[in-house]
């Protein structure tokens, strides 16, 4: 069996998200889905910022392949840079270096239309996370069956669960990796939906233009979640990939 592979899934949705993708590559790799804080049946009551990192690394094989999308495709380049040794070949999917727009960077969401969100979030979490699935699917043919998939793995907020989810809102809002990625020494493959709606497509060539190697392919009428909407052509992509 080849090395072991782990998908770290983006905020709001579950490791569930990962079912049919996990599928595809179960007969080749052991493959470990772990949830972010907050994310699963766990409760991680509102746990420090840097422990969303910390928990990720505890649940990752030596020398894993990972597969990282949106926010858990910025703690996979975070945990590539800071734990090398855990990170053998990088996937990015519908990921950024910096998720809202700074001096000098504008392939990002402007801070007010994020500062917007997480005020929603704090007064009606359940009505934002279905509007955030309804943001994942912009840009597909089939936007409604994506939402229904995507619908699938979102996770319930209550009482327990809402602070840590807020800490990822947060992480998004702080999170700027630009100025450490030349530290990523492993090969990187990414990979971007053209009309995402979250993480805009210029964000993914800055990436492929500033990690060493780093390769981009950008599929055409697709939104954030490429390998639900592409999943033949992703999994073939990403296996030539693993397996280079």
């Amino acid at each position: 069996m080849s090395r072991p592979l782990t998908l770290i899934h983006g905020w709001g949705m579950s490791p569930a998200v990962w079912t049919s993708l996990r599928a595809g590559f179960a007969a080749t790799h052991e493959v470990f889905t772990p949830a972010l804080p907050g994310h699963d049946a766990h409760c991680d009551r509102a746990i420090d910022e840097g422990d969303w990192v910390a928990k990720l690394v505890d649940a990752l094989p030596d020398q894993s392949a990972v597969i990282g999308w949106s926010l858990g495709g910025q703690l996979a380049m975070r945990i590539a840079i800071d734990h090398p040794h855990k990170v053998s070949r990088l996937v990015l999917v519908g990921t950024t270096p910096c998720f809202v727009q700074q001096p000098g960077w504008t392939h990002a969401l402007d801070a007010d239309t994020v500062t917007g969100f997480r005020n929603e979030f704090a007064n009606d979490p359940s009505q934002t996370l279905k509007r955030f699935v309804a943001l994942q699917a912009m840009g597909e043919a089939d936007r409604k069956g994506l939402s229904r998939e995507l619908g699938k793995a979102l996770i319930p907020v209550d009482s327990d669960n809402a602070g840590t989810l807020a800490r990822g809102l947060d992480l998004l809002s702080t999170i700027d990796l630009r100025s450490e990625l030349s530290r990523i020494g492993c090969p990187v493959r990414i990979f971007h939906g053209s009309k995402d709606a979250l993480m805009p497509e210029g964000a993914a060539h800055w990436l492929a233009d500033h990690i060493e190697s780093a390769q981009l392919t950008c599929f055409d009428d697709a939104g954030h979640a490429p390998f639900l909407s592409r999943p033949e052509e992703f999994r073939r992509l990403v296996r030539r990939f693993l397996d280079g």
